[in-house]
């Protein structure tokens, strides 16, 4: 059983959230708090295994109540509940900076409160039993991890964890019979080797790993980089803005008709997703409203799908943290093409969803800690440069 403590000023939104998760399997409130100083002393008392944690509250707001459960509780997942809009995109963002987990948005335009209770129920439930059931109790053994399928290692690839099998392509794991051996697929002609485009995948816990990803790498990166993470409109922009500010990169949201460009970063819109187009040399951008995938848009197999139709094997793509399995089905359409895929590993995701399905088919080369995949992006794009210019 999961254990929730709900922290929100408001009575009606605490009975709201009591009311969406108390019908849900395997999950409890053990408590509620007016604000986030008295949510310090019912965490010590309650033990939870995940927050709710308002952002506008008296006493101690959301960013400082996550501030200061962060100096004693590293790991603890908190799950801040956001209204749709500028600003509660920016404090959402600060409080995920702060340390917050996750984010939910508050329900807007409902009209009963037993659909506002519906779609409260929506959005938190698959996020506390992705984020509750991630914890165990100290010396609690870990359950078996998914295990790739057998087959030869392609070149360049790397196991997923000692103990496990190394990664191989294959069909994914639920595919009746053994993996066939998957033919090598040659590189586009005149560009043998050389990344032409990072693609980037992520969902929960992907703001933070996108920051420390995007810090790792050069303002004079000589590819653009395209991302798709699991974000409503408005807070892409504010993230877009803020990856801006603090990385070495310019980093802008998709707009249509944007032509890449070296060293800039582009980020799909929330509820658009994110493809390509040609016009003579030029790649630009389109922004797709074509029905969601995965329950996404924009959606991470969207986008892979484009860059592998348009750049083949001269991409290099990254799945991070996130829940769900998007992603997964745009890398075995990468791969085919020639393209290589890269997942984040368990130890270093909030959640390793996606990145654990793309390992769990077969179809990541390498299976990487977060703060080794900047260096990794980077040596990649060198390295197809300097072979390119030795021949």
């Amino acid at each position: 059983m999961i254990s929730v403590l709900v922290v929100d000023d408001s009575v009606v939104v605490r009975r709201l959230i009591v009311d969406a998760l108390g019908e849900a399997p395997g999950i409890q409130v053990v408590g509620t708090a007016a604000n986030g100083l008295l949510a310090q002393a019912k965490i010590d008392q309650l033990k939870p295994d995940v927050i709710t944690m308002d952002i506008e509250m008296p006493e101690m707001d959301g960013i400082a109540a996550v501030r200061e459960l962060r100096k004693r509780h590293t790991a603890l997942p908190v799950i801040m509940f956001s209204t749709l809009s500028a600003a509660g995109a920016s404090a959402t963002l600060e409080a995920l900076a702060a340390g917050a987990t996750d984010y939910v948005t508050k329900p807007s335009n409902v009209g009963s409160v037993q659909e506002s209770i519906a779609a409260v129920r929506e959005q938190l439930v698959p996020k506390i039993q992705a984020l509750g059931g991630r914890r165990r109790p100290a010396g609690a053994p870990a359950g078996p991890p998914p295990r790739p399928p057998a087959g030869a290692l392609r070149p360049g690839a790397a196991p997923g964890r000692p103990g496990l099998p190394p990664v191989a392509p294959g069909r994914p794991a639920s595919a009746s019979g053994p993996a066939p051996a998957r033919p090598a697929v040659p590189r586009r002609a005149g560009v043998q080797g050389r990344v032409d485009i990072l693609a980037i995948g992520s969902s929960t816990g992907g703001p933070d790993a996108l920051t420390k990803v995007l810090l790792g790498l050069p303002a004079d990166l000589p590819v653009p980089i395209v991302i798709t993470q699991h974000m409503p409109p408005v807070f892409t922009k504010m993230f877009a803005e803020r990856l801006d500010r603090s990385t070495p990169l310019r980093v802008l949201e998709a707009g249509d008709g944007m032509e890449l460009t070296p060293g800039t970063v582009y980020i799909a819109p929330g509820d658009r997703h994110l493809v390509f187009n040609r016009k003579g040399t030029a790649t630009l951008t389109q922004l797709s409203t074509a029905p969601q995938e995965n329950s996404c848009r924009p959606a991470v197999d969207v986008m892979f799908r484009s860059v592998a139709g348009l750049y083949g094997a001269s991409a290099f793509a990254a799945v991070l943290t996130g829940m769900g399995q998007d992603g997964r089905s745009g890398a075995k359409v990468l791969r085919d093409s020639g393209a290589e895929v890269l997942a984040q590993d368990e130890a270093s995701s909030v959640v390793w969803g996606m990145p654990g399905a793309v390992v769990a088919a077969g179809l990541a080369d390498e299976v990487l800690p977060l703060d080794r995949i900047a260096g990794a992006l980077l040596n990649r794009v060198r390295a197809g440069r300097s072979a390119a210019v030795a021949r």
